[in-house]
């Protein structure tokens, strides 16, 4: 198996239409084309065009995308997938995916194969290698050789049907493919791992002109021979469903791309996104470090980074208090009757840290702050009047994430939310909303952000929480407030969790990279679960809405996606240390003192380093720190009251700067947040 993606759907066809010997296949433009009965989505290519025949990777019939030579039916949609689509690179990805398992296989055949899907800009698959064996970087060029052999010999993907007892005789040596099997076909297991195994008790599969066989409901590409700009990129522990008491096994990673450019230009991204690896800038720049002993997931803040971060915090204060905000705090462990209540030690446990026992009483460190706000509300009687609430804290939470997640500031044990709930009534959702959006883009855009993408998720299929009436009134607030933002999204028809929809937004960084920062969550279930009420126009009580919202996501997040847009080059309101001024010789040091001590009564973050070690030493020194404003000072500057300015990002330094200009221009770049 290579994976699903979430539109392929399995397409039942009734081809018994012996007597016809036309059929009619309308395009996307609404133009229609007739074809000879059985004709296949390659044939229709043909029939459009040469070009487009060339080029066809797939058919899409609906929502459904199936292989090229499947025969078509009369009166169908079709489109033709090329590569130049995201549905077309998906369907590349995972048959690259394919033969990145059949080379494994060719080379170590004792090895045996799990799951491969396409994923973000690439495929990964995972293997099991007998003796605690491991790949090595030297491996992956073995394998990507023969990758490219296998692509060289232009083999075609042969789609088969057969039983379950076929496939599990088929997958006998294989015991992770024999596992997925062995679950659906016992009415258990994962549905959405095993989607070649439909209702019907058929089994998909795919295999090679080589022999090469997997377990698979596709599409792929007609055949190998379409694939071929692509690399391998590491090799990382992947345990079986994630499940620890299982067997490690092997993944290797890699990225596949519609052509040699974005395959260059992808890995040269790469390049660019290790240089600005937050994790090594951050001890490059003696910001945050995270020793062994404290436990993985958990960092501690040295001077320059705590100083960055608490003008982050200072700013979001700022916000909140201007923007119509309380300010509230709360504990960071709570009894568990609480997380019963709230349906965290239900829906949650796995991803909270075991209690503590004291007293006869079990104790849990809070994994979200909600429940703790809630509190708030309920310490007294609420009226309509005071609608809506909206409570803010920076609560410090702690999750168990599993160790192989772990990944610096971006993904930790104990993190610090932005959190905000704000409770309203059904008539406030709307105007509400609209103005949480408009909250939420404008603090994003003064730490530099501009372009945003949001995805709106709606209700989903299963049983969800809420009357359909204020599923309705809370999903067309949000796609009013996107509207109204005028702010790019898309639809994720059913995505919302049960307890309401939600808006998540993300920002695009300086290489391209977009990163999920933002949500605006509604909440039907907590108010239900905690008989939250208000006293509304009529006398009665009423249930409030309760809408999350995580501006940030979290404090060390967002500090590390700052630290990877700027690579480590905060604008000057942000950097912990402003100006640095380096004084020529010994004898112009009273007057950098006299600088450094106008700086910082005016509230700038300065130092200054002797002369010590020669000039160019210096500047070179706080280039590398990447200090904005670097200030030279010798003889005829302590005569004229200038400055030698060498400002961070220019080639040519500015000489005889008066020094109340200098300061005039750093006043208005750090009160405009340049």
């Amino acid at each position: 198996m290579a994976g699903r993606y979430s539109h392929r759907i399995a397409l039942s066809i009734d081809y018994s239409q012996d007597s016809m010997t036309d059929i009619k296949i309308t395009l996307p433009d609404g133009s229609s084309r007739t074809l000879a009965d059985g004709a296949t989505g390659y044939d229709l290519a043909a029939e459009i065009g040469s070009g487009l025949a060339k080029a066809a990777l797939v058919v899409k019939i609906g929502e459904a995308i199936i292989d090229l030579n499947t025969p078509l039916v009369d009166g169908s949609e079709v489109a033709i997938i090329t590569q130049e689509s995201a549905e077309g690179l998906e369907v590349l990805r995972h048959s690259t995916a394919h033969v990145l398992a059949q080379a494994v296989l060719d080379l170590w055949p004792e090895a045996t194969y799990a799951i491969g899907p396409p994923i973000e800009h690439g495929f990964y698959y995972d293997f099991y290698l007998p003796e605690n064996a491991s790949f090595n970087p030297e491996d992956l060029e073995v394998i990507e050789k023969r990758m490219r052999e296998i692509v060289k010999a232009d083999q075609k993907f042969h789609r088969h049907e057969i039983t379950i007892d076929e496939a599990l005789d088929l997958f006998s040596t294989h015991e992770y493919k024999k596992e997925i099997i062995e679950k659906v076909a016992s009415g258990g297991g994962d549905k959405e791992l095993a989607s070649e195994i439909k209702s019907d008790g058929t089994v998909s599969y795919y295999q090679n002109d080589e022999g090469f066989v997997d377990l698979c409901l596709g599409p792929h590409v007609p055949s190998t021979g379409r694939l071929g700009h692509f690399a391998l990129q590491k090799v990382a522990g992947a345990y079986w469903r994630g499940d620890t008491s299982r067997p490690m096994l092997q993944r290797i990673y890699g990225t596949a791309w519609a052509n040699k450019k974005d395959l260059k230009d992808h890995l040269q991204r790469l390049v660019e996104a290790e240089k600005r690896d937050h994790r090594r800038l951050a001890s490059d720049l003696d910001l945050v470090s995270w020793p062994e002993n404290l436990g993985p997931g958990l960092a501690v803040w040295h001077p320059k980074g705590a100083l960055v971060r608490k003008i982050i915090e200072d700013y979001s204060r700022e916000r909140h208090e201007s923007g119509g905000y309380d300010f509230v705090y709360s504990p960071h462990i709570a009894k568990s009757v609480l997380w019963e209540t709230s349906g965290h030690l239900d829906f949650y446990s796995e991803g909270m840290y075991p209690p503590m026992e004291l007293d006869g009483i079990s104790y849990y460190p809070k994994p979200m702050n909600c429940p703790f706000h809630v509190a708030v509300y309920q310490s007294s009687q609420r009226s309509y009047r005071e609608l809506p609430l909206r409570f803010f804290e920076l609560g410090t939470v702690y999750r168990y994430e599993l160790s192989g997640a772990i990944h610096g500031l971006l993904r930790s044990r104990g993190f610090t939310q932005d959190d905000s709930h704000i409770f309203c009534t059904q008539e406030n959702i709307e105007e509400e909303l609209a103005s949480l959006l408009n909250f939420t883009l404008s603090v994003l855009k003064a730490f530099g952000f501009t372009d945003f993408q949001a995805k709106l998720s709606t209700r989903p299929e299963e049983k969800s929480v809420g009357e359909d009436e204020l599923w309705d009134i809370a999903t067309d607030g949000l796609r009013a407030a996107l509207e109204s933002a005028d702010l790019e999204y898309i639809v994720d028809e059913g995505g919302g969790a049960f307890y309401g929809p939600k808006i998540d937004v993300d920002i695009t960084d300086a290489i391209g990279r977009s990163w999920q920062l933002s949500t605006i969550q509604l909440d039907f279930n907590l108010p239900e679960r905690f008989e939250l009420e208000y006293v509304g126009t009529d006398g009665n009580r009423h249930q409030p809405v309760m809408i999350h919202r995580a501006l940030m996501g979290s404090i060390e997040r967002f500090f590390g996606v700052l630290l990877e847009h700027y690579a480590g080059a905060f604008p000057t309101w942000l950097s912990p240390e402003q100006i640095r001024i380096l004084p020529i010789a010994e004898e112009h040091n009273d007057y950098a003192q006299e600088l450094l001590t106008e700086l910082t009564r005016t509230g700038f973050r300065a130092s200054i380093q002797a002369a010590t070690d020669p000039l160019g030493k210096r500047v070179r020194e706080a280039k590398v720190e990447k200090i904005p404003h670097v200030l030279v000072v010798g003889k005829d500057d302590v005569a004229n009251r200038t400055v030698g300015e060498n400002m961070r990002g220019s080639e040519n330094p500015e000489r005889d700067l008066p020094f109340e200009e200098f300061l005039s221009r750093l006043t208005s770049e750090v009160e405009e947040r340049k």
